[in-house]
């Protein structure tokens, strides 16, 4: 008689065990997708601030300024789409003499990047670029 007692006792502590872990379970999964879409809005909101810029430029032979560089996504959810850029051409001594806008329209995926080419003919007497990033789209 003990036996069967001790073995029904045991049961049902285990069946309890079974159903506390799947409330568990489902509690973790639930605080998980409500973090994932607190943060999907947060990217949504600014994706200026997890996308970057990398950058370099070189004059080919018949004049124009080759503008070559990445763009990456340090964002965790979100992708990004046509990601308008701002070109700053300056002279020697810092002026601005002239701002441009290109649109790079290709998708860019969490955690990665894209490489994109430009061609311009810039103002005489630019000594430097400055490429930055002014918005971007999501497609969700």
């Amino acid at each position: 008689m003990k036996k069967i007692g001790f073995i029904a006792i045991a049961c049902i502590v285990f069946l309890l065990a079974c159903k506390n872990k799947a409330k568990e379970i489902t509690s973790e999964k639930e605080a998980y997708k409500k973090a994932t879409q607190i943060l999907e809005e947060k990217e949504k909101k600014n994706p200026v601030s997890f996308l970057t810029v990398n950058s370099h430029d070189k004059n080919n032979l018949i004049g124009q300024t080759v503008i070559k560089g990445s763009i990456g996504n340090n964002a965790k959810v979100c992708t990004y789409k046509d990601v308008q850029l701002e070109l700053s051409f300056f002279s020697k001594t810092g002026t601005l003499l002239e701002k441009d806008i290109e649109t790079i329209y290709d998708l860019i995926a969490p955690g990665k990047s894209v490489d994109f080419k430009t061609k311009y003919f810039a103002p005489k007497k630019t000594d430097s670029i400055s490429v930055k990033i002014l918005a971007a789209k999501t497609t969700n």
